[in-house]
């Protein structure tokens, strides 16, 4: 099934914003690249930058009156404005420096519409906040549907740490009940988000504050509520409401366990 979009639609500047970052984080692999430093070992590269710069002019050109947050370029507009993009080009900047593939791009209006590009598979999981696909190379629409089945289950192991002692992700991994029961895989990129809505991955956990309006989980956070996946904080609140860090699984079941695995990990 294939879906035409009105240019009106916010479905479809997600969609097109995604789609020209993916382009040029694509075509700019591979290459000797220039990085900016950004402090505790964080930077970024010269294609977060050129790929933040396409995905703005898309938003420009399309929603010439609304803010922007971007990962790279900053707050542009009101951050109080009614309508905002929250804009993370490079998903896995690590990764891609050193010549791994496991990258995305977010793009997401704020409590609407959004999309998550993987560059390397052609693949664009989108969403226009009720129902949420997969688009393949451009063509041949299919809806996201979340299943457990695979019982792999994505860590972030990425620091900081902000609830340990109570809550350390590494813990998790060692937990009997969990490598029992599911297999674990770390990964350095919310694309996971985009896996647990499209069924290849039974559920991911990550550390940290509130999520909901970061650029790096806002655009999976969406996918991920309109494929019907179990969304939480690690503490089981809803991650709107102080909730801390992030729970996403296919299902009550799946959510379940992990939070009962999680409360039942040792308190240093």
């Amino acid at each position: 099934m294939i879906h035409s979009y009105a240019s009106s639609d916010d479905a479809a500047v997600a969609i097109a914003g995604a789609r020209a970052g993916a382009d040029v984080i694509r075509n700019m692999y591979g290459q000797r690249l220039s990085r900016i430093d950004k402090g505790a070992g964080d930077f970024a590269t010269a294609a977060d930058v050129e790929a933040e710069e396409a995905i703005l002019g898309v938003i420009r050109a399309a929603r010439p009156g609304d803010a922007v947050l971007g990962e790279e370029s900053g707050q542009q507009g009101a951050a109080n404005a009614v309508r905002q993009w929250l804009v993370d080009p490079l998903c896995g900047t690590l990764n891609y420096a050193v010549g791994n593939m496991l990258v995305a791009v977010n793009v997401a209006l704020r409590d609407g519409a959004a999309a998550v590009a993987d560059p390397f598979s052609g693949e664009v999981f989108f969403t226009d906040r009720e129902t949420a696909w997969v688009r393949h190379d451009g063509v041949d629409d299919a809806l996201l549907r979340p299943t457990p089945s695979t019982r792999l289950v994505d860590v972030n192991l990425d620091p900081p740490f902000p609830s340990a002692p109570g809550f350390r992700a590494v813990d998790l991994l060692a937990c009997p009940e969990f490598v029992e029961r599911f297999r674990p895989r770390v990964v350095s990129t919310t694309l996971a988000l985009a896996w647990v809505a499209a069924g290849k991955r039974a559920a991911y956990v990550t550390d940290g504050g509130d999520l909901s309006g970061s650029v790096h989980f806002a655009a999976g956070i969406a996918l991920c509520r309109a494929a019907g996946c179990v969304v939480t904080g690690i503490d089981g609140v809803p991650i709107d409401e102080a909730g801390r860090g992030l729970v996403v699984a296919a299902d009550e079941e799946t959510h379940g366990l992990l939070m009962s695995m999680m409360h039942s990990l040792p308190d240093d």
